[in-house]
């Protein structure tokens, strides 16, 4: 599992890397194969952005959440993500493509 983070605008801390790293890390239980990631923290005048980009097996999940809280906007990030994938998921048994 390769993750980036990128902080604009705003001072990194070890807690919101390790916040950041320990989500992304619970997300490979529901994709295969290798994952990467890619999380942009940011400031945005009064507003916590957290943009991510995750990739695996050919998928990719986008998402970006605003809240005025930066911890509030990585566990809505990742909890769409998750929705995503297992959206993608439920289309494969299916027998559809995704």
């Amino acid at each position: 599992m390769q993750i980036s983070m990128t902080f604009r605008h705003m001072d990194p801390s070890d807690a919101m890397k390790e916040l950041v790293a320990d989500k992304v890390s619970r997300l490979k239980k529901f994709v295969t194969g290798p994952v990467e990631a890619t999380v942009v923290l940011s400031m945005e005048r009064y507003l916590q952005v957290c943009d991510a980009m995750i990739s695996s097996n050919g998928h990719v999940y986008k998402v970006r959440e605003e809240s005025e809280d930066m911890y509030t906007s990585i566990d809505r990030a990742m909890e769409k993500i998750e929705r995503q994938i297992d959206k993608t998921k439920g289309r494969m048994r299916a027998g559809r493509t995704a």
